[in-house]
């Protein structure tokens, strides 16, 4: 099997976590991190370009022949969660508009993927980042966006699987493939 890179997005308005991976097989290699910010002074107009572009940058640097994304969940603020998914929207777009097939998984199957239990808490996700990525010192949204990246290495050849294991993260016994 070929080795494919993966770009793991965890998005967020004022900072974006992104993480890319090599997938060999079961194999899994720590490639790099980093995050994109904005700042919350700008118009949104402006902050979502500057998000656009910087992702842009980063697959032209990375090569990644995929990229995964973390789907988001709503909060109680309509304001935080309609702003949340016009982030989340530019980081669907920036690898679309390369080429790259996108997938996308909820939080709770990343969490289950890396760490083995869909409710881990950031520094659970981050340790397990650390062990399964040997060299990735990655923290917070860093560790989520290879956190991301990992999971689409483990499920991106069985969408019958993904389906199963996102119900069952859901607690949704019915399966929709």
């Amino acid at each position: 099997m070929a080795i494919v890179r993966i770009l793991g997005i965890d998005p967020g308005l004022n900072n974006m976590g992104w993480g890319v991976i090599e997938s060999e097989d079961n194999r899994l290699r720590y490639v790099a991190h980093g995050m994109v910010t904005s700042r919350p002074a700008e118009a949104m107009a402006a902050r979502l370009t500057s998000i656009y572009s910087e992702l842009a940058k980063i697959i032209v640097t990375w090569k990644p022949q995929e990229a995964a994304i973390e789907e988001v969940f709503l909060n109680k603020n309509a304001g935080s969660s309609l702003k949340l998914g016009m982030a989340r929207g530019v980081a669907l777009l920036a690898p679309a508009m390369a080429g790259l097939t996108v997938a996308e998984y909820g939080a709770n199957l990343v969490k289950k993927s890396v760490v083995g239990a869909g409710h881990a808490d950031k520094v659970q996700v981050a340790m397990m980042v650390g062990i399964l990525l040997p060299g990735a010192k990655a923290k917070a949204d860093g560790a989520d966006a290879l956190a991301v990246a990992i999971c689409h290495a483990h499920h991106r050849n069985a969408p019958g699987a993904v389906h199963a294991l996102a119900a069952a993260a859901r607690g949704d016994s019915r399966v929709n493939p």
